[in-house]
């Protein structure tokens, strides 16, 4: 038996996928939307998995300071620097060296594609959730990512 909660929160953003062909090459935008699940075997003593305010507000804040009404590429897409250069709020995935940045979240994840868009959110919510009073082996159980109607990628850690 697992207890689990859910936070959801949604954001707006462009990508491109120019590695995959096709319509993904253009610079599109989405209205993207995610779900985080956290899942613990018992409930804290103030009978939580994890308090939802201070693991909604953690989550919110770090996707709106860097993915909402932003643009997300591949670090080696050629349109990173005219981005960049212009104002646009750009958020890089696959630096080689990510440094003490945002982005070291997205590290060994080359191109925003919505499967990587579920890992990234994934670490991001495992280290919202480090620090804040919750269930005894509480962890992020699951992390769907939906870039369209249509489309969905869900991303379950292994447990360790």
């Amino acid at each position: 038996m697992s207890y689990k909660i859910t936070v959801e929160h949604s954001f707006e953003a462009a990508h491109r996928l120019p590695h995959l062909g096709g319509k993904c090459v253009s610079l599109h935008g989405h209205s993207w939307t995610t779900a985080v699940t956290v899942s613990a075997a018992q409930l804290s003593p103030e009978v939580t998995v994890v308090e939802f305010g201070a693991l909604k507000a953690r989550l919110r804040h770090w996707i709106d300071e860097h993915l909402d009404h932003g643009t997300m590429l591949g670090a080696q897409d050629q349109l990173v620097n005219p981005l960049t250069a212009t104002g646009n709020k750009v958020f890089r995935f696959g630096l080689e060296e990510p440094g003490d940045t945002a982005e070291q979240f997205a590290h060994g994840l080359d191109w925003p594609t919505v499967e990587a868009t579920a890992v990234l959110l994934t670490r991001v919510a495992q280290s919202a959730l480090v620090d804040l009073p919750r269930a005894d082996g509480a962890r992020i159980d699951r992390v769907l990512v939906r870039e369209t109607r249509l489309n969905t990628a869900v991303y379950e850690p292994a447990t360790s």
